[in-house]
């Protein structure tokens, strides 16, 4: 018994997986529709701001807080190819409850905010990445 499984596998072979057809293309495998209309970077801060206070007071034991903003704008716009998602590169500088100014820099992506429902930010204040996510000094935070 054991040998005729062995023969019988030994002759079966994997085949490829047929490509998808006509009504497999066009039920929920359209591909991402980006309409590329993202708010302003001044929408974005409340969210910044929430965020680092979160991150400092969970993460490493601190009360700093983002006390406000400054020379907000716009650095970059989909720098990159077409088809990507549409992001929106922003800078500002932010006071900090250090008593100090921090440049901050963000992007806002289309779809990449909870679930792919709405849109998202990526953000680094520079002198408080403490875990290297955007290293050095945020600039994996620009475009």
């Amino acid at each position: 018994m054991a040998t005729a499984l062995l023969v019988a596998g030994a002759a079966w072979r994997p085949t490829p997986a047929p490509a998808a057809d006509a009504l497999e293309k066009n039920f929920w495998l359209s591909g991402p529709r980006y309409e590329g209309a993202l708010p302003a970077c001044e929408a974005a801060l409340d969210t910044v701001a929430a965020r680092f206070a979160q991150k400092e007071s969970r993460f490493w034991n601190s009360d700093l807080r983002i006390l406000g903003f400054d020379h907000v704008r716009q650095i970059a716009f989909s720098p990159w190819a077409e088809g990507t998602i549409p992001r929106r590169y922003c800078a500002a500088q932010a006071l900090v409850s250090d008593g100090r100014r921090h440049a901050v820099y963000y992007a806002i992506g289309e779809d990449t905010g909870i679930i792919g429902a709405t849109w998202g930010v990526e953000w680094c204040v520079v002198g408080f990445d403490r875990n290297w996510a955007f290293n050095p000094a945020c600039t994996r935070a620009r475009p």
